[in-house]
């Protein structure tokens, strides 16, 4: 028989035996949990010297927290700690399987514990995003007057995924995957660590195996553990000799193919994208496929990274190589065409091309002011010379009768206006990149010629175009 300890632990009712047997179950990553600060590996940027939640902990005044990351950075792990830190009983909850009445019933013990002893109580809701409206709203009161410290945690933006008078009575910290070296740090402490880890196994560890862990659990500790456990453990059953030999053959056989963290409906999606286009725009086109790369390795939709390639081609080269456009908008046939992993090739040379390309958001900026103009200004009519006159009444109107052929004229173009003279506007602007400069070259040599009026009829027969 087993029963939830007040703490969040599972206690057998059998006695010590059977508990030590129950925790010698563990995996290595559970075994090895910081038992306090200064075990804790990573989040130096808020939990360093000097940094926001030390300083909480250390002035006593930690208010309720929400951990943000990716799985296996320590979120769960620094919640222990913190309760350990400030002597107060942990509770844990995993959001998808609690229920309201888990939630009134902690409350409830947190409240007569914080009256008759003045412990306080920390409760930590793992998959916090998970809670519906109705689950996080039962939280506020509480955790505004003290009687709990939550502590959520998850891996979605908590901006988008967590009610809002939930955020604003808790302070949010952004966990950042683990570094290589604190990786290696934790494989050699594991290694080293005879009550915990794994050190009465004798472990002789190479350096690049440790390495190959460090890069291929990508930041993420929970999974570098699993698979030392599995590498040593695996020659522990059939070693010979007396020391167990972790090497790179050994390594590799003992981790799956690297874990690439990635959230098509998050911040991981909207981050890369995010990426892409800027390093597009930024005429880098290294980092440009790098994040492309990424973006097909986590299973994004081709289409999806067509459209951004073909945005980026119309939004920030424009005129200035036409061609990207085109080839952007053949790179979506294309991709549609012949699906991955082939659509990776036209998805890079399209995306390559649009960062190599000269850089003109003139065009984009004209559309973005006119816009502004239809949808803040007085609308102006159209001039009764630009009108259609392809109907009965029409001329009778007077519509199109003083339209003046282009072609009509020496090189086609003759002064007119083609917006009422009160509602003149200049939105296209082009820029001295690329093919836009001939753009540019041509409008000043039609600005010259209206302004010297020096163009030449060469018949005077009206049409319409």
């Amino acid at each position: 028989m087993f029963r939830m300890s007040e703490d969040g632990y599972e206690t057998a009712l059998f006695g010590q035996i059977e508990k030590a047997n129950i925790d010698s179950a563990a995996p290595l990553a559970v075994r090895l949990r910081p038992r306090n600060l200064d075990e804790f590996a990573g989040q130096s940027h808020f939990l360093g010297s000097g940094k926001l939640l030390r300083r909480m902990l250390e002035a006593g005044r930690l208010t309720s927290l929400i951990f943000h990351g990716p799985p296996g950075v320590g979120k769960t792990s620094l919640a222990r700690v913190i309760a350990n830190y400030t002597k107060a009983r942990f509770h844990y909850l995993s959001a998808p399987a609690a229920s309201v009445k888990d939630i009134r019933t902690i409350i409830t013990t947190a409240r007569d514990r914080l009256a008759s002893t003045g412990a306080r109580t920390v409760l930590f809701i793992d998959e916090i995003h998970r809670f519906n409206r109705a689950q996080q709203d039962v939280l506020l009161d509480d955790v505004e007057t003290g009687i709990v410290i939550l502590i959520g945690a998850t891996t979605e933006n908590p901006y988008f995924s967590v009610n809002s008078p939930l955020i604003s009575r808790s302070t949010v910290f952004r966990f950042e995957p683990l570094a290589e070296e604190e990786i290696i740090r934790l494989l050699k402490s594991a290694i080293a660590d005879s009550e915990r880890g794994l050190g009465k196994y004798d472990v002789d560890a190479d350096e690049d195996a440790l390495k190959f862990l460090a890069v291929m659990c990508d930041g993420d500790a929970r999974r570098a553990l699993t698979a030392l456990e599995v590498g040593v453990l695996s020659q522990a059953a059939t070693k010979s000799r007396d020391r167990t030999k972790f090497n790179l053959k050994v390594a590799k056989e003992s981790i799956q193919q690297k874990a690439i963290n990635y959230d098509g409906t998050g911040d991981t999606h909207y981050d890369l994208a995010s990426a892409l286009q800027k390093s597009m725009r930024g005429s880098d086109p290294d980092a440009t496929v790098y994040w492309l790369a990424r973006m097909i390795a986590g299973g994004e939709d081709m289409r999806f990274i067509a459209r951004r390639i073909a945005v980026c081609a119309a939004e920030d080269v424009g005129n200035a190589d036409p061609m990207a456009t085109v080839l952007a908008a053949a790179a979506v046939q294309i991709s549609e065409f012949v699906g991955l992993p082939e659509a990776q090739l036209p998805l890079a040379q399209a995306a390559i091309y649009v960062a190599c390309a000269p850089k003109s958001n003139a065009s984009a900026k004209a559309i973005w002011q006119a816009a502004a103009d239809v949808a803040q200004k007085p609308t102006v009519a159209v001039p009764k010379h630009l009108k259609d006159s392809h109907y009965a009444g029409a001329k009778k109107a007077g519509f199109g009768a003083d339209y003046k052929y282009p072609h009509n004229f020496q090189g086609g173009f003759v002064p007119q206006q083609y917006l009422p003279a009160d509602a003149e506007r200049s939105y296209y602007n082009p820029k001295n990149a690329g093919y836009e400069k001939n753009i540019r070259s041509y409008l000043q040599k039609l600005e010259s010629l209206i302004k010297n009026n020096q163009t030449v009829e060469n018949h005077t027969e009206n049409k319409d175009s």
